[in-house]
């Protein structure tokens, strides 16, 4: 902690040194911006890997109120980089358009994917230094699902700031879409808008609602101390546990949890789940659709984690028996999903029995689309519908 303080410190000195060429100090037309420290015993970070996607086309080398846009996207990175905490994020830091003298591609990762530190980051975002070429936001969204792929953990965000002019713009919701379906769930999106084209901010609000769990804000909004130490905390921060409270009376019948998952007995559909499983919002173990890609049967190793904990909890309960079932959502026909779903119930199984537990303590069942749990109108239904559930026997 103390040597993040120190190197945001030195950062609020130099940074718009680095940013503006000859510049001595920030713009007046900017607010001044003191980092909010987040204590690390009170947070933890929810996002295990991001990447950062900066405009650098020539676009952004027009005014905006006074200020040149690409230089208030810069200022708008350094200072997510001076609130965001270190806490063993992988990180990356992408440009797209550029100079040649910046760079010759069309995008480039000019830091990551690493472990994330404050100056990491920095030295990086001073290479980015003056924007050129055209707009192909669309191309560095393909190559962040290189950036992400076959990272430890589970969830991960990107961050776009950018004008959102001059783009092909269908295109780039597609390839919004194609880096959504990639990572399901497990992927959240948020743009930032720099300057006030309409259909920019059309576009950008378009892929922020592309990546469901993000959200779509402005430059304006987030550029003060204060908008963005908000900005981190929703985007990437979770407040730990607080300390379980002195015991509470004993519920009333009707409130009873009787296997402990958190969820009440009335409300429950799932009873006598075991300790440690992770259960939905009516009880039931399930592992959602981020263990396999769309229509697929293999595994992410991402979601591995997630499979490791059925098998401790299986070891911990050696006289349990499980019966791990299917489901899809209900694009494709009947017969196809009721084998699609199948073979992700015997992936689970295979991996199971890889790991020690007996196969005949398994059983499986492909129920295809015949017991949703949301409705398959939306796309965020069908992904609740995309899921392995297992029940105890």
């Amino acid at each position: 902690m103390k040597k993040k303080i120190l190197i945001q410190s030195l950062l609020s000195v130099i940074a718009f040194v680095f940013l503006f060429g000859c510049a001595t100090k920030e713009p007046a037309e900017f607010p001044s911006f003191i980092a909010q420290q987040f204590d690390a015993d009170q947070y933890v970070s929810k996002v295990d890997n991001f990447v950062v996607i900066l405009d650098a086309s020539s676009s952004m080398g027009h005014d905006s109120n006074g200020n040149i846009k690409f230089d208030i996207a810069k200022t708008i990175v350094q200072r997510l980089n001076m609130t965001l905490p270190e806490l063993g994020q992988t990180a990356g830091l992408r440009s797209f358009g550029h100079l040649p003298s910046v760079s010759k591609n069309l995008t480039e990762l000019f830091y990551g994917m690493k472990t994330y530190s404050t100056a990491g980051m920095s030295d990086a975002l001073i290479d980015i230094f003056r924007p050129g070429g055209t707009s192909p936001l669309g191309t560095a969204l393909d190559a962040a699902q290189t950036d992400l792929e076959g990272l430890p953990g589970i969830y991960n965000a990107v961050v776009i700031v950018s004008d959102g002019k001059e783009m092909d713009e269908g295109n780039v919701r597609n390839q919004a879409q194609d880096l959504k379906d990639k990572f399901g769930s497990s992927l959240c999106i948020y743009t930032v808008l720099v300057g006030d084209d309409p259909e920019g901010r059309q576009l950008l609000q378009d892929i922020a609602a592309i990546g469901e769990c993000g959200f779509f804000t402005t430059a304006d909004d987030i550029m003060t101390s204060a908008g963005m130490a908000g900005f981190v905390e929703k985007a990437f921060m979770m407040a730990k546990t607080a300390p379980a409270p002195a015991p509470a009376p004993t519920p009333a019948p009707e409130r009873k949890d009787s296997d402990g998952d958190g969820v009440y007995d009335a409300e429950d559909q799932c009873p006598g789940t075991p300790e440690g499983a992770r259960v939905n919002a009516v009880g039931c173990w399930t592992l959602d659709n981020v263990l396999f890609d769309f229509d697929k049967a293999e595994i992410k190793p991402e979601a591995y984690p997630l499979l490791d904990e059925v098998v401790a909890i299986m070891k911990k309960n050696p006289d349990m028996n499980i019966e791990i079932q299917g489901h899809t959502d209900n694009i494709g026909t009947k017969e196809y999903n009721k084998d699609l779903s199948m073979r992700r119930a015997n992936a689970v199984a295979n991996y199971l029995v890889e790991k020690g537990i007996a196969r005949n303590r398994l059983k499986t069942t492909g129920f295809g689309f015949s017991k949703p749990v949301a409705l398959n109108g939306t796309k965020f239904g069908r992904s609740l519908n995309r899921r392995v559930e297992l029940h105890p026997y």
